[in-house]
């Protein structure tokens, strides 16, 4: 989650709710239609007092059991014809408010995808996984009840005041007076809510987050025996939500008891009163009777107040959580026509002149502002279909420079040239289809291992043969064969139930199917035994004869890769030439090459 969290209660909760506008038109109708049903549902229900009224001062003053069971029968019809009302209204609001949860989800999902990697390392994944399905769901539930039932009670305690006016006003006046106090607790009660809805929304994120990372950590929280503390603080995070969620539950007995108190005191005294009423013969017992009835059929929407608008609340501050990430503005969006598949990739650019940087230069955006860029003018060239080792102390921003290339991250000056074409001028779709990476972490899905290879595949190269070409390079052909259901195997979350070595070897395929133009390897062999290191190192020397690529290095023999190898430094190229050439002429990448010399901790700068 970033630092900076949006205030609770720093917002309207209707001008936040109006912003599911977009997604709330489509269906409005149909909402509308629902809407309307269950107002007539309602209105059923304050049609019965009225019956009730004629019963009495009817069939059962006059004795007439015919017309008590007549009323009885109506009674029954109203009640049956309310209830299917109410199911019709249920039926109505499902399936199209499923769709607008759905429609919600897809588009965040989307969002994203098109984000900067600058906003997902600063948010955390659990922050993220909570908008997209507790959020989510709390708000579709707000468009199915509490949305409805704000304006169907509304108007349903609306009507039923009139016929309380109308039956007898001295008494519909005393029901009328708790309406200002009511008003008042409404306001304070949503104030408070809102800010402890909005810290309870955040926490629950927050405890999606430790579970995810422990779920996904369970080999390292097991190996060094961390269970205990990892629950411990967990139980911490929870304890929290626990606490924050008690808040919740004390604000909402609080307004729910005062709610209903008070509408019952205003009962009470209108009951005293009615009865002497009848007793003096200024009110009929059918009146009295149906002035009750109403009162009861209006006690659910009155009491609800409290609820609908805690919900309501709810509602406002996941649709505050569900824009914070579709406010964030996301990498440039390339037109239909600019994307370009891979096989014509090549003849998209103009003349072959490799990859080359010129004074780029980078600062992390949460960086303080007098530390030093990570990237401070580097000027490189490599050559096309030239092999570049880079090789660099730890830290010395070998990763981020590579991730400048196909614009994982922005260059902060300087450029960044592909066979002479800008690549801050190249739409991304179109960027990534000449760049191919394969990351020091490798990546898999939960899917097969033909789908995750796959992934880096050009049109031209999704196929099976592409497939098992691409694994020969990798050396994984010989054991993805042996594997249950060969490349249909699926390999499980994170690939965890692969080696280390296993998994290097498929994201290095998935680097290469797709013959990209421009290769960026990030130490793509360090889980590799020194055996299959060398046969994976002999079929890329047939893959990169055509390919212009940049290799980070941190063993002699990745390095022997490449044609050339670079020196970063201090945040600039210190050295280019042959492996060999450096050895002799800088220290510091002797040093770097030397397993000795680091075991004993020497530093030569």
């Amino acid at each position: 989650m970033p630092e900076t969290r949006v205030p609770a209660g720093s917002r309207s909760a209707l001008r936040s709710l109006l912003r599911l506008w977009p997604y709330f038109r489509p269906v409005r109708l149909r909402w509308g239609a629902a809407a309307v049903v269950a107002v007539v549902a309602s209105y059923l229900g304050l049609v019965i007092p009225l019956v009730l009224k004629w019963i009495v001062d009817g069939p059962v003053t006059e004795q007439d059991p015919g017309g008590v069971w007549l009323g009885a029968l109506y009674v029954l019809l109203l009640g049956i014809a309310e209830a299917g009302l109410f199911g019709v209204r249920r039926w109505l609001t499902a399936r199209p408010l499923a769709g607008v949860e759905a429609a919600m989800r897809a588009d965040l999902y989307r969002r994203l995808q098109r984000l900067p990697i600058s906003f997902h390392d600063r948010w955390a994944s659990g922050q993220l996984l909570s908008r997209g399905t507790g959020d989510l769901a709390l708000l579709r539930m707000f468009l199915a009840f509490p949305l409805t039932f704000l304006f169907v009670n509304a108007v349903t305690i609306l009507a039923g005041y009139v016929i309380l006016l109308s039956q007898q006003w001295t008494l519909g006046l005393i029901l009328l007076t708790p309406v200002a106090p009511l008003v008042a607790l409404c306001w304070w009660f949503e104030t408070r809510y809102a800010v402890v809805a909005r810290r309870a929304q955040d926490q629950a994120g927050d405890v999606t987050t430790v579970i995810e990372e422990s779920v996904l950590g369970i080999r390292v929280v097991k190996g060094f025996g961390r269970h205990r503390s990892q629950l411990t603080a967990f139980r911490a995070l929870t304890g929290r939500l626990h606490g924050t969620e008690l808040d919740k539950s004390r604000l909402l007995a609080w307004i729910w008891a005062v709610i209903t108190a008070l509408p019952e005191l205003a009962v009470g005294a209108a009951l005293v009163i009615g009865t002497l009423q009848v007793a003096d013969g200024t009110l009929s017992a059918g009146t009295l009777v149906a002035f009750l009835a109403t009162t009861l059929a209006l006690r659910w929407p009155v009491e609800s107040i409290g609820f609908l608008i805690a919900m309501s609340q709810e509602a406002a501050t996941a649709t505050e959580r569900f824009f914070e990430v579709m406010d964030e503005a996301e990498e440039e969006t390339p037109g239909a026509g600019d994307a370009v598949p891979a096989g014509d990739a090549v003849g998209a650019l103009g003349g072959r002149d490799g990859v080359r940087f010129e004074n780029v230069s980078f600062r992390y955006p949460d960086a303080p502002a007098d530390a030093r860029p990570v990237l401070d003018g580097v000027d490189l060239h490599i050559r096309a279909g030239e092999t570049l080792a880079l090789v660099g102390a730890t830290g010395s921003g070998k990763t981020t420079l590579t991730a400048l290339v196909p614009r994982l991250h922005e260059a902060g000056g300087g450029r960044i040239l592909l066979d002479g074409e800008d690549i801050a001028a190249m739409p991304r779709e179109r960027l990534r289809t000449l760049v191919s990476m394969a990351f020091e972490e490798p990546t898999l899905f939960s899917a097969s291992v033909g789908e995750n290879v796959l992934m880096g595949a050009g049109p031209q190269d999704d196929d099976e043969e592409a497939l098992w070409r691409a694994l020969a390079v990798a050396q994984a052909r010989e054991f993805v064969a042996a594997l249950p259901e060969g490349a249909a195997t699926q390999v499980g979350e994170q690939g965890l139930s692969l080696s280390g070595g296993q998994r290097q070897r498929l994201a290095l395929a998935r680097a290469v199917v797709g013959r990209p133009r421009f290769l960026v390897l990030d130490d793509p062999l360090s889980a590799l035994d020194v055996h299959t290191e060398a046969l994976v190192e002999a079929a890329l020397r047939e893959v990169l004869r055509d390919t212009t690529a940049l290799v980070i290095a941190h063993r002699p023999s990745t390095v022997l890769l490449a044609d050339r190898v670079a020196l970063l430094s201090g945040g600039r190229i210190a050295a280019v030439g042959t492996h060999h050439e450096l050895l002799r002429e800088h220290a510091e990448y002797a040093w770097l090459m030397s397993g000795d010399a680091e075991d004993r901790g020497i530093d030569p700068r």
